[in-house]
């Protein structure tokens, strides 16, 4: 060592001289997870997982789940949209294509995810609202007019009905001549979360499940592009959850649907390379990077040591992301801009397979057409002008970083033991062990935004004294619900009603047994049955979940 090389005590001591002299920071740091976070990390903070660094594309993955990833291949650009009716969000869809989005992603409206038509009582003031609005075969088909299914990627965001959306969809695939077998997308269909954190669900937990497991099913030989399954650890998060709950509990979740299936008689390798993850990605930075590898490598040991999978593809976590839209605030919205922007390159560092930004007027308002673009422009900017994808996992050998992941892993494994303690996922959520432990963690955060112990620009720091909003918030028409009520009422009179209630009985019929009903499902739509009539043939059977 030469004698102007500083040694570990001399450092520590110029520190101590340093901090002695001020108190503007000398809080404790911890990650949004409650991670204490080291003044200075050094190589013996990771040696193991640096000795053990392996390659991108080989288990277990910690790097990447493509041996070149954004090398070979950017990440799909998929943003998240949808309003009105059918026709005002396919003029959305061919917007954000025609500027270089290269997937799409529906939203659908709050009646469509619980099951009602846009004519039902309780429907009223939300159709078109949150989302667009589908009820039937004829919705679909205005959905994707001008847009070949078999050429596009489509991420259908919708659970408690997610069976009958995926028939509607297969069923234009038919009527359109594009063969099945080539449909690329994912349909979210993680009915768990929604007993955890959003709260979209219709039927039991139980019944629930042999719906996800029908799709899963069908898809793993009918379907084998289609990601039968998006398992969501982005609702967990935004309802208050860390980044090591989002983790822990959307892989118990996932567990309870892998068990589900191998119980219907599959074996691992027939369908776990078709599962799908979905995360939030939110603003402590190195946070999420690390949580992306971290659940990279935990998911792969459980598919090889706890369900004995021998495909290498059964052991990837593929994941869509996108960013945290609780964090966006409708104070200063243009702040937003620049938080999607950090979260977008967190997700990308961490290495998501599929990503959508969310747009800076999503506090006030459904984006507009111009902040829909500004998001996607991030994404492109990102991807083509930053760097970031010139090379694998920039990251890996951070001490920080690596430290992280080691971190967040072991601690979403402590979670996970205490899940197979309670009996899994389904017992979990029906002693809301998950709701009450995420509603302690979004107490705990808001406690911390009042105090201003957590600062977030323009609410509870460099507050602005007037509120400016952007120019020209999107106001969805309230005349499209009408519209949608009269289309309602011009199907039922034209549709054939002696077929309708044929094939409805038949669906009441074999609801009581165990046999897939996405064929039947299939069969509906094309003799126009409805959302709302399929689920409530269900309703009548199963009952509905009240918590």
């Amino acid at each position: 060592m030469s004698s102007n090389e500083p040694t570990r005590q001399a450092w520590e001591k110029t520190v101590e001289e340093i901090l002695a002299r001020t108190t503007e920071r000398q809080r404790e740091f911890v990650t949004a997870s409650g991670i204490p976070v080291k003044r200075l990390y050094e190589s013996s903070d990771a040696r193991e997982a640096q000795e053990s660094l392996e390659y991108p594309g080989f288990y277990p993955f910690t790097r990447g789940v493509q041996p070149t990833m954004y090398r070979g291949r950017l990440w799909t650009m998929r943003q998240y949209s949808g309003y009105g009716t059918a026709e005002e969000s396919n003029q959305r869809y061919h917007y954000l294509l025609e500027r270089g989005q290269t997937g799409l992603s529906i939203a659908f409206d709050l009646p469509t995810q619980i099951g009602y038509d846009g004519d039902h009582p309780a429907a009223a003031g939300e159709v078109g609202r949150v989302g667009v609005a589908i009820s039937s075969l004829e919705d679909m088909e205005r959905l994707f007019q001008g847009i070949p299914l078999g050429k596009v990627s489509t991420s259908m965001t919708i659970s408690a009905t997610a069976a009958i959306l995926l028939a509607f969809y297969v069923a234009l695939a038919r009527k359109t001549d594009c063969d099945e077998k080539q449909l690329e997308g994912t349909v979210q269909n993680d009915i768990l979360k929604e007993y955890v954190a959003r709260g979209t669900y219709i039927f039991p937990p139980r019944p629930s499940m042999r719906l996800v497991t029908d799709i899963i099913v069908y898809c793993s030989d009918a379907l084998p592009k289609w990601n039968s399954i998006s398992i969501s650890g982005y609702h967990i998060r935004e309802a208050g959850a860390t980044a090591v709950q989002e983790l822990a509990f959307t892989f118990a979740n996932a567990m309870a649907y892998v068990d589900a299936t191998l119980a219907r008689g599959l074996s691992i390798d027939d369908f776990a390379s078709r599962l799908s993850f979905f995360w939030d990605c939110h603003n402590n930075f190195f946070e999420e990077v690390a949580k992306f590898r971290a659940a990279r490598r935990l998911w792969a040991r459980l598919m090889k040591e706890r369900y004995g999978a021998r495909n290498p593809r059964s052991q990837m976590l593929r994941f869509h992301t996108q960013t945290a839209g609780c964090s966006l605030t409708a104070q200063q919205p243009e702040n937003n801009a620049v938080r999607v922007a950090l979260q977008a390159l967190a997700a990308v560092l961490g290495g998501t397979q599929s990503l959508h930004t969310n747009s800076r007027d999503e506090a006030l308002s459904l984006p507009t057409e111009e902040s829909a673009r500004l998001a996607l422009r991030t994404q492109q900017i990102i991807a083509y002008e930053s760097g970031v994808t010139d090379t694998i996992d920039p990251l890996a050998g951070s001490y920080f970083v690596e430290a992280l992941t080691n971190e967040i892993e072991k601690r979403a494994e402590v979670y996970l033991k205490r899940v197979d303690e309670l009996g899994g996922a389904i017992a979990a959520v029906e002693a809301r062990y998950f709701q009450d432990e995420i509603a302690r963690e979004a107490y705990r955060h808001q406690k911390g935004l009042e105090s201003a112990e957590r600062i977030v620009v323009g609410v509870n720091r460099f507050i602005e004294s007037e509120t400016q909003e952007p120019p020209n918030l999107l106001k969805v028409d309230p005349a499209l619900e009408e519209k949608q009520r009269q289309r309602l009422q011009e199907l039922r009179i034209r549709r054939d009603k002696i077929k309708v209630e044929n094939v409805l009985r038949v669906l009441s019929q074999k609801a009581q047994t165990d046999e897939n009903l996405l064929p039947l499902l299939i069969d509906c739509a094309f003799h126009q049955v409805t959302l709302g009539e399929i689920s409530d043939t269900l309703r009548r059977i199963w009952g509905e979940y009240k918590e």
